[in-house]
């Protein structure tokens, strides 16, 4: 008899059963049905395949069917038809043992206990299969009960349909749009960016319309692929020489402050140019500089992002070696890393990537709103990390950046309609691993930080981050398929789909009821936000700017009025100019005092927050810490029962409808009708029996080590009672 807390004996008998058949659950006659989406094909299947659940160094599992589709590999057993324990957090397009094609990261074949990277033509085939994915979910497969001519095909399958290049027209987000009916009855409020009104209206919002205009030069991409249709550009700037320069060498719009200073982006021209061009693109650039920089009275500050953030190889090469932590295929392997867990994770240097980035967003910030500096971000091709900064500036000083909507209307503006090159950059067609970079990845990491800072600023949760993140493979939705907003219009109705016989549209992610039902979509929904008051129209024109936490944050702790502060550094400026101190083109760092960006910093955090104003997050050493709940949602020895965040969120969600009821009986009172939105949110009565992981992790079962820290665990390591406690867990997560 086998006893878990029992010593070994010597055997007396010799068993030819492997420890796999043992734990193995029977396999079930009951035939699982494949759910398939409009245009999903089957394209290979493998029965009597055992699905691992690695539980403290013994393996255990269940029997099922193994499938490749066009879209996805998906894992069938008797669980699979049974909808007694739906979790309330369900994705009705990617269940719990499906991976979309795309969101395969690497495939490893077993062989004679040892582990071999899978790709292209295989002559061996392995016995055992493990899948690691980019949302971190790892995925092990026993083949060796598996008939040989179905683990040939099975695993040809999955290699050849995941990891070998394809052309853009193979994504299965044409074959889910051409056969999925072409319902646009669903309402999508998301600002889309994709009209010359979107601009217009979001130039007028920002009160950025005054110095700069939506132009129309590149309708029918007549000037650039790379441009989108509509952009907007100083006021200044003629169509001739949008059109002269393609493009290149132009500042655009991104956001203007209350203040007026503006955020613009420019990429740069070729760097290969003769003599005589070069001079010439000088000349134009110098001419572009003075039209935006007209001392005293504005100023512009130049940011060269290649050379003051990290490169994109380098942000790779971080986030790499970041995800291995969190790729954990059994407990003993957690424990292994645990032991020296933060030096693995500084090593990796994803935190120091994620500081840095926050703190130039930071220096914008204090250029736009303190200095009343524009700002302009210029980039090879300012579509990578200008998309980060101009994101993460307008998340901190507009505060309807920080809405659920308005969030996503930047995401269109900044990256979708932008041109940030998702198709490259998460490396979907698996075209080339040179061109791969986290980049949008690394702007929701900065998010998050700020949303785990001031979660009352925010409408959306963390939740919302990670769906949002997971969404980046989830190929039914065009919005983060493409490199351009040019690639997208041709392939709908270009050369692409020439043979479709009725048009059709591709679905955008924003609109989460694809995804989710109406009671997992509140778990997107913040219900502590702090809603934006509504202005008194009688004292509208003392409260323009009341948005804001104040116009400008002075350098000392002297305290006075904005106004005359505001006038005393333009005639400071004027001053200077009368003097004969040429104030140049650019600002460079000499001419500001270097504790400049230690001051307005630390100046803003020794006020009350405004969760409607400013928003700066705080950098300093620990206050960056790893997004636990995308990287350490599949690791139960990670989960905490009854404990960490959701513990806290039960409790607010208690008192909310505990005050809804009570808002009811008061209006039964009364005979009024209740008034106002309320945001509605999941029934989360019993905290204690949830993850603190959740709703991505469910309590599912425990490691035989306690979660104890590393030191604790080393000198207690030999004590048995303490194994077996199963009521006192630390969160790992809080020391991270």
């Amino acid at each position: 008899m086998l006893g878990s807390g029992a010593k070994a004996t010597k055997p007396s008998f010799v068993s030819y059963i492997s420890p796999e058949e043992i734990h193995i659950k029977e396999p079930v006659e009951k035939e699982v049905n494949l759910h398939l989406l409009p245009g999903e094909l089957l394209l290979c299947e493998a029965n009597t395949v055992y699905k691992y659940i690695q539980e403290d160094g013994s393996n255990r599992g269940t029997c099922g069917k193994l499938v490749c589709t066009n879209f996805k590999i998906a894992f069938l057993n008797d669980d699979s038809a049974s909808d007694d324990n739906d979790p309330q957090f369900k994705n009705k397009i990617v269940g719990e043992n499906d991976i979309t094609l795309q969101c395969v990261d690497q495939i490893y074949g077993v062989y004679d206990e040892k582990k071999k990277l899978l790709t292209g033509q295989l002559k061996k085939y392995p016995e055992k299969l493990i899948i690691y994915c980019k949302d971190l979910r790892v995925f092990n497969f026993c083949l060796r009960y598996t008939k040989e001519e179905e683990v040939k095909r099975i695993v040809s399958g999955i290699v050849h349909h995941s990891q070998t290049p394809k052309l853009l027209k193979r994504l299965f987000l044409f074959s889910y749009a051409s056969a999925a009916p072409n319902n646009t009855e669903g309402r999508n409020e998301t600002v889309m960016f994709d009209t010359f009104e979107d601009w217009r209206d979001e130039l007028e919002r920002t009160k950025g319309h005054v110095k700069y205009k939506v132009v129309t030069t590149n309708e029918g991409y007549r000037v650039s692929e790379k441009l989108p249709l509509y952009f907007v550009v100083p006021i200044c700037v003629s169509e001739e020489s949008i059109v002269k320069y393609e493009g290149r060498g132009i500042p655009i719009w991104c956001f203007s402050c209350h203040n007026g200073a503006a955020l613009l982006k420019m990429s740069t021209f070729p760097k290969e140019q003769d003599d005589s061009t070069s001079q010439m693109q000088k000349a134009f650039l110098d001419g572009i500089y003075k039209t935006i920089s007209k001392p005293p009275y504005e100023l512009l500050k130049t940011e060269d992002l290649s050379s003051s953030l990290p490169s994109l190889q380098d942000i790779q090469t971080a986030y790499t070696k970041f995800k291995q932590l969190f790729l954990i295929d059994n407990s003993t392997d957690f424990w292994a890393t645990d032991v020296k867990w933060f030096s693995l994770l500084e090593s990796t240097n994803w935190l120091e990537i994620i500081r840095r980035v926050l703190k130039k967003a930071i220096e914008v910030a204090e250029y736009l709103e303190r200095q009343h500096t524009n700002v302009l971000l210029i980039e090879e091709s300012a579509t990578d990390l200008c998309c980060v900064i101009s994101s993460l500036v307008q998340v901190m000083m507009d505060s309807y950046s920080r809405t659920k909507l308005g969030f996503q209307s930047l995401i269109q503006k900044e990256w979708v309609i932008g041109g940030h090159r998702f198709l490259d950059r998460c490396n979907h067609l698996h075209k080339s691993d040179k061109e791969e970079a986290p980049v949008f990845l690394l702007l929701l990491n900065c998010v998050w930080q700020l949303v785990q800072q001031y979660p009352p600023a925010f409408e959306f949760t963390e939740t919302y981050l990670t769906v949002l993140s997971d969404s980046l493979y989830v190929p039914i939705f065009s919005t983060f398929f493409f490199n351009t907003q040019h690639q997208r219009d041709t392939s709908t109705s270009g050369e692409i789909l020439q043979s479709q016989s009725s048009p059709f549209r591709f679905l955008t992610v924003w609109d989460w009821s694809v995804q989710f039902d109406c009671k997992a979509q509140a778990f997107l929904n913040n219900p502590i936000y702090a809603e934006k008051p509504k202005p008194d129209k009688t004292q509208r024109k003392n409260t323009r700017f009341k948005h804001q936490r104040q116009l400008s944050l002075p350098l000392t702790q002297a305290k006075s009025s904005t106004k005359r502060g505001f006038f005393r550094e333009e005639t400071d400026h004027l001053i200077k100019n009368i003097l004969g101190k040429r104030i140049g083109k650019f600002i460079n760092s000499s001419d500001e005092p270097p504790n400049s960006f230690r001051e307005f910093y630390d100046s803003w955090h020794s006020k009350p927050v405004d969760y409607h104003g400013l928003l700066l997050p705080r950098i300093d050493g620990p206050e960056i810490k790893v997004w636990a709940q995308r990287y350490l949602r599949w690791i139960p020895e990670a989960q905490i029962q009854g404990g960490g965040t959701i513990a806290t969120a039960t409790k607010i969600l208690d008192l909310i409808e505990e005050v809804k009821s009570l808002q009811v009986k008061m209006d039964e009172k009364h005979s009024q009708a209740i008034s106002g939105d309320v945001h509605s949110v999941p029934m989360l009565r019993s905290s204690a029996r949830l993850s603190s992981l959740f709703p991505f992790a469910l309590l599912q079962r425990q490691s035989i080590k306690p979660a104890l820290p590393t030191s604790t665990w080393k000198d207690l390591e030999d004590e048995d009672d303490l194994v077996k406690r199963d009521d006192e867990f630390v969160d790992l997560s809080g020391d991270i």
